[in-house]
């Protein structure tokens, strides 16, 4: 592996031939300092460091292609790079390579209103996105919580707090264009809502995670902004009744657009980090989103269905800056927890299970973490099985290490036991490639086939999720 701001020897003199067919194109923006290739090869992931060759800001789609095609014929691996907030390695550059930086291709193309769904280039974040459409009364309700770019967005298959009342970017996105790893463009799919033609080359690359192409430009649904929107809060006398209540909650139908799971340790976190002094009990921080009378009927069914699993009155949030307090709090979680320990490094992880495993494969991980002597608090956007842990440690302290990594693999192997899978919105990575096999069986040998044919030459972010 090299080391940050080192070209390693073995790849040199080929990186140096492409560098610089890369730099007759377009000249001094391929960036080889070493600040730009550790920014590049250094996410808020816990894996090492593995900076790319070069890094280039492509300007448009051309560009794109243009960059592909050098880098092609070069045998010069080429890795997407979105806002850097992936968390299992995606952004790494094992073999070095070209970071291609989509963060200059961030225009909306489109807002088509009647349609309700708009243009995008992949270097939009979602932020950005919907303060362009909040004035047409429009939103984009994908929030993974860091601000991430919509077309990293759809390569690791991200969701976040909404997901559980619209989707996950698979559900989200309509079509793209991509730039294959042969520099030819392709358009995914048309605008239409739904297509029973072909196949579903939209769903390939949504979650590809930039292993067969490079996404130049996104088609993605948007949302009516609610007529009344209701947030709240309400903590149990344990993690049990907790997601008791959200499986009875979804079980019901009740159509909750957000509801999330924090433990008593991730509460702590919360009222350090935030100010706030909320219980730290086991919670749900829970959104409702509709017309009035609806959403009034739907938080009163769900504060007796609370109360009957034991949990504290149901706190209502109706104005604007308190649910914004409320969600900037669940947000800024990952930054909240060193408070908890401050000498300690988070390694972050998810997985997803059928709802009607979330408790017992919720239970289990509690006591394995309490067996193992972690400290690990459980977060999760609960209302589709899909969880949460930081486990934090002293990266310095090898024991402590392996006891962590012996705590995520029996994590992944119990959700994937469960019917469910190593990640619900994470992404493969690097960091769980090993899982691929207990998950998908044969049907990694397809996957394989498929990279195979789209990429012969691997130069697409290679060692990534296969």
């Amino acid at each position: 592996m090299a080391g940050a701001g080192v070209i390693s020897r073995e790849r040199e003199a080929d990186a140096t031939v492409a560098i610089g067919r890369l730099r007759d194109a377009f000249g001094d923006r391929v960036k080889t300092g070493a600040t730009w290739r550790e920014q590049h090869g250094h996410t808020t992931s816990y894996l090492a460091s593995q900076p790319p060759d070069a890094v280039f800001a492509p300007k448009d789609v051309d560009e794109i292609r243009r960059a592909v095609v050098i880098c092609a014929a070069e045998r010069f691996p080429v890795i997407p790079f979105g806002g850097g907030t992936s968390l299992e390695g995606q952004l790494n550059a094992p073999r070095g390579g070209l970071s291609l930086d989509m963060s200059d291709m961030n225009r909306i193309l489109a807002v088509n209103t009647d349609d309700l769904d708009c243009v995008v280039e992949p270097g939009v974040t979602r932020h950005q996105l919907n303060a362009h459409v909040r004035s047409s009364g429009l939103f984009f309700p994908i929030d993974p919580g860091a601000d991430a770019s919509l077309g990293g967005m759809a390569s690791t298959r991200a969701s976040g707090t909404n997901a559980v009342r619209y989707g996950t970017m698979k559900q989200n996105v309509l079509s793209m264009k991509v730039v294959l790893p042969n520099g030819e463009l392709i358009q995914t799919a048309q605008r239409a809502r739904k297509s029973s033609a072909g196949y579903d080359l939209t769903s390939l690359f949504v979650g590809a995670e930039g292993t067969l192409g490079v996404i130049a430009e996104l088609s993605v649904r948007l949302y009516g902004l609610p007529e009344k929107i209701v947030s709240g809060t309400t903590y149990f006398p344990t993690l049990d009744a907790t997601v008791r209540t959200v499986i009875e909650t979804i079980q019901m139908g009740i159509p909750v657009a957000r509801l999330e799971l924090m433990d008593p340790l991730c509460m702590r976190a919360v009222n350090a980090y935030s100010g706030l002094a909320l219980p730290e009990e086991p919670t749900l921080f829970v959104e409702f989103h509709g017309m009035p009378a609806g959403v009034d009927e739907q938080v009163s069914v769900f504060a007796e269905l609370c109360a009957a699993n034991g949990a504290a009155p149901f706190r209502s949030a109706a104005r604007l800056e308190d649910r914004d307090r409320l969600w900037a709090a669940r947000h800024n979680l990952y930054f909240a927890f060193p408070e908890l320990r401050r000498d300690a490094r988070g390694i972050p992880t998810d997985v997803c299970v059928p709802i009607s495993r979330l408790a017992e494969c919720v239970g289990v991980t509690e006591a394995d973490i309490a067996r193992s002597g972690l400290l690990a608090p459980i977060v999760g956007h609960v209302g589709d099985g899909n969880f949460h842990l930081m486990i934090l440690v002293d990266p310095e302290d090898p024991e402590e290490m392996a006891r962590a990594h012996g705590a995520l693999e029996r994590l992944n192997e119990r959700a994937i036991r469960m019917g469910g899978t190593c990640t619900g919105e994470h992404g493969i990575g690097q960091g769980k490639r090993r899982f691929m096999a207990m998950e998908f069986g044969g049907a990694l040998d397809l996957m394989k086939a498929i990279k195979a044919t789209v990429d012969p030459a691997t130069i697409m972010n290679p060692e990534k999720i296969l």
